[in-house]
């Protein structure tokens, strides 16, 4: 079993901070700038010192400094916590951003963005491991999966229909940075890719001119016939152009969610 990522391997590296002796006024207008910034780990020299908020500088004199209103003594992780340490912290202490520091010095910021990524990465593995062991139980072939990007002009679809409520949720996501990886299986010696999970995102990342996506691509060691691509044919799917969308109805787990209420 996989070792479970740490803090590092998702933290984001290079880190806005501010000045203790900054005034108000200054920090303020960075506050939801076309950065989206909504709080700054507070450094001198490298070393936290605090952490302020917008909430900290919405009320305060403009011309006060970072070190009257910042929260000293944040709380800080270490690059080697584990994800999931992570994201107690951060659930517990109501926090949105979590500072990084190894020795000392912020070498990086964890949001509760980042985790949630890293929840949807350790999801999508499961997915392809199942789908490998399908394939290798019905074909008796020996597969291998890689994680690449992939073009979704060589995407084949597998699927006819698409919600017109899910892809703008899926756009949501991509927008933050928030989908799993596709997942795809190079299936034949003609170059197509056949897209078995993610067809929501795809026509999605389509609508925001996206031309590539990361995926996990499963490879037989020799090409197989699939029944998804007999299905796809069938249903005259080559392209993610094929896909339809349905713009009126919603899709059915929310109207049985919609019911239950």
């Amino acid at each position: 079993m996989d070792s479970e990522p740490q803090v590092e391997a998702y933290m984001t590296r290079t880190v806005t901070t501010v000045s203790p002796t900054d005034t108000v006024a200054a920090v303020r207008e960075q506050i939801g700038g076309d950065d989206g910034h909504n709080g700054f780990p507070v450094a001198r020299d490298g070393r936290v010192e605090g952490f302020v908020t917008g909430r900290d500088l919405f009320d305060a004199d403009p011309e006060a400094t970072v070190a009257d209103v910042m929260s000293e003594d944040p709380i800080v992780a270490d690059p080697t916590m584990t994800i999931t340490d992570a994201a107690r912290v951060i659930v517990r202490s109501g926090i949105q951003k979590l500072p990084v520091v190894d020795d000392g010095e912020l070498v990086g910021i964890l949001s509760n963005t980042d985790v949630i990524r890293s929840q949807i990465e350790r999801a999508t593995p499961e997915k392809v491991a199942k789908l490998s062991r399908t394939l290798t139980k019905i074909h008796g072939v020996e597969l291998t999966q890689e994680r690449r990007q992939v073009p979704l002009a060589a995407l084949v679809p597998t699927q006819a229909k698409v919600y017109a409520d899910e892809l703008e949720g899926r756009r949501y996501e991509l927008e933050r940075g928030l989908a799993e990886p596709l997942v795809v299986i190079d299936a034949d010696a003609d170059g197509d890719l056949y897209l078995a999970d993610g067809h929501h995102r795809v026509l999605a990342a389509d609508r925001l001119d996206i031309a590539e996506m990361d995926a996990y691509v499963i490879v037989p060691a020799e090409p197989l016939e699939l029944g998804m691509a007999d299905t796809a044919a069938k249903q005259g799917l080559a392209s993610i152009d094929d896909i339809s969308v349905i713009e009126q109805d919603r899709h059915p787990l929310v109207e049985t969610t919609t019911q239950l209420q």
